[in-house]
C-alpha cells in the first residue's frame, strides 16, 4: 500500500510539547479520552496537562502506530526496560493508568 502524505501545521507553541509521566485512559461507547498528567515527587496530587479525545477507530490506529514505533525504537536501541514494580491500578471499570 502506498504511503499517504498529509500536510499539517505545527505552531511553535504546540511544538514545545507538554511533559507527562502519567496517562489516564477512559472510554465510552463513542470515544476514548486520554488524559496526560504530571505527578511530581513528594506531591500527593497530579495535574492534567493535556486531554485528547478520539474515536475508537482512531484510538486503535494510535495503538498500532505506537506499537510499531516502540518496536522500531527497540530494534535500534535495545529493549525498553519497564521499571514499574507494581501492577497498574485500574480507575473505575473502563480505564486505567499507563
Amino acid at each position: 500500500m502506498a504511503e499517504q502524505k498529509i500536510d499539517i501545521n505545527l505552531s511553535e507553541e504546540v511544538a514545545t510539547g507538554v511533559y507527562s509521566n502519567l496517562a489516564i485512559i477512559t472510554h465510552s461507547n463513542a470515544e476514548f479520552i486520554l488524559d496526560f498528567a504530571a505527578m511530581m515527587p513528594g506531591l500527593p496530587k497530579g495535574q492534567v496537562r493535556s486531554r485528547i479525545i478520539m474515536t475508537p477507530q482512531n484510538a486503535k490506529r494510535l495503538l498500532h502506530a505506537l506499537a510499531d514505533n516502540v518496536a522500531k525504537f527497540e530494534e535500534k536501541n535495545g529493549a525498553i526496560k519497564d521499571n514499574v514494580a507494581e501492577p497498574i491500578p485500574i480507575i473505575g471499570g473502563n480505564g486505567g493508568l499507563a
